[in-house]
């Protein structure tokens, strides 16, 4: 972060500075709601958590070195040297402070929303426009109303180009987050299902909250949609967006602006293809397994060469991509085992996916290990029936479920002819299973919804593979 005053914070977050404190050309480096994270010269934001409210570690914030902190109440006392500002919301506060530190930085911003594959398009954006630019991005999945702002108060004056992801539950989310980012290019990954549960059980309600963030984009700024999504090629009819922004169309479909023809989708370590763009053909190889790869690939070069990059430097970057941790992270182990940790979260599509690459590896046993999808409403039984459908039509030799809700994926694959179907109703009921099922050329997939931690089974079975084979 740049350096502000305390007089441009205060005028930000339309804030009362409380005590005698009137130093408002106090220089403040930056803005933190961690007090273990604090520098010297800080501001800090107490926000009020579910959990925990920030207004206990004011003290211990001021101690390490913050500079002053927003409040929304009075302390008891006041330290000395130190300033205190007031306002309503702390965490309205920090939104509305990243909105005014936004207005300083005559760059480019991307933002990144849709129902899957938000953060891999983020990391993939960001390996191709670091081929040219210095490019600065979300953060892991940071992607809600303190993880954008934290996103954008990181911005500086080296930065040339920023890539936010914006994550969403509920209506009104995507448009507070973009009114704060000001992006001038906007991409939409897809419209599916997660998060149904929470915006009536409707898809058509997932594809209006997806498009709040036109209502942030800059008049002429690029949008870039999914060509091959049934309710984003809707977009082509609606006159107003198109009059007023810029649309690349990524994809298969014959009418996509950038497309990816002869994909090679079974390799072991990557996916190949050859890009179609306004500028000509040139082949691709995306170091990361899933047909669904050509999406952030395809995306990723529509912006590069929308802000002058080369067919080369798109090629490099994509080359250079790497996924987020427990993204279909791989684990290549000892006698040919691989296990896919694909456990950060969990929704119909991107299951279904994980599936399809799993029964794409190369091995003697093929093994998944689902769990409970959350917030899908009164579709869940629905969606994952589908999952278990999806299971039993791949070459999956073994089904592990963990979970209540997994229950309906082992049900439907067994009702469609799957074979070797084990369920478990929690991680540890499910540690025999997979010791039991460990073995030479057998390929591991963990899949679910964050808050199942299937990452703990994860690393439980690599674990067990090294001590049972070694390691590389």
């Amino acid at each position: 972060m740049e350096t502000i005053t305390l007089r441009e914070l205060r005028e930000a977050v339309h804030g009362e500075l409380l005590g005698d404190f009137r130093g408002e050309d106090t220089p403040i480096t930056g803005a933190e709601s961690d007090n273990r994270r604090i520098k010297p010269g800080n501001v800090f934001f107490a926000f009020r958590g579910e959990k925990a409210d920030g207004h206990r570690f004011v003290k211990a914030a001021l101690a390490a070195g913050a500079s002053g902190a927003v409040v929304s109440e009075d302390p008891d006392e006041y330290m000395p040297g130190k300033f205190y500002v007031k306002v309503q919301d702390t965490l309205l506060a920090a939104g509305d402070l990243a909105r005014a530190y936004r207005r300083r930085f005559a760059i480019p911003v991307v933002a990144v929303t849709g129902s899957v594959g938000k953060t891999t398009m983020k990391d993939m954006i960001y390996a191709v426009l670091s081929e040219r630019f210095c490019t600065l991005r979300t953060e892991a999945n940071f992607n809600n109303n303190i993880g954008v702002p934290r996103t954008i108060l990181r911005l500086d004056r080296g930065t040339q180009m920023a890539v936010v992801e914006m994550g969403m539950n509920h209506f009104g989310e995507i448009d507070y987050l973009v009114h704060i980012a000001q992006p001038t290019c906007a991409v939409i990954t897809n419209i599916g299902e997660a998060h149904i549960g929470n915006l009536g059980g409707k898809k058509e309600n997932i594809f209006k909250a997806k498009c709040e963030i036109f209502g942030g984009l800059a008049e002429g700024g690029l949008a870039v949609m999914n060509g091959d999504d049934a309710y984003l090629r809707t977009l082509r009819e609606d006159r107003e967006k198109q009059e007023k922004f810029h649309f690349a169309w990524v994809g298969e479909s014959r009418d996509c602006t950038f497309r990816a023809v002869h994909i090679e989708d079974t390799l072991q370590d990557a996916v190949q293809f050859t890009m179609e763009t306004p500028d000509g053909s040139f082949p691709v190889k995306v170091p990361a397994l899933g047909r669904h790869m050509i999406y952030p690939a395809l995306t990723a070069a529509a912006i590069g060469m929308h802000y002058g990059m080369t067919a080369k430097e798109i090629a490099a970057g994509i080359a250079h991509y790497v996924p987020t941790a427990m993204r279909m992270e791989t684990v290549r182990l000892p006698e040919g085992i691989i296990v896919y940790n694909d456990t950060y979260n969990a929704n119909p599509q991107s299951m279904k996916a994980g599936l399809l690459t799993l029964s794409h590896t190369k091995g003697q046993r093929h093994v998944a290990v689902l769990g409970d999808m959350m917030e899908l409403g009164d579709a869940e039984e629905r969606l994952h029936r589908e999952v278990g459908r999806a299971a039993a039509e791949g070459n999956i030799d073994t089904l592990i479920t963990v979970g209540r809700a997994a229950g309906w994926i082992a049900d439907e694959a067994e009702r469609r002819g799957l074979a070797d179907v084990r369920i478990c109703h929690s991680r540890e009921e499910a540690e025999p299973v997979l010791r039991a099922l460990l073995g030479p050329e057998t390929v591991f997939y963990f899949k679910a919804s964050h808050a199942m931690a299937l990452e703990k089974l994860a690393a439980y079975t690599a674990d067990m593979a090294k001590s049972v084979y070694g390691d590389l």
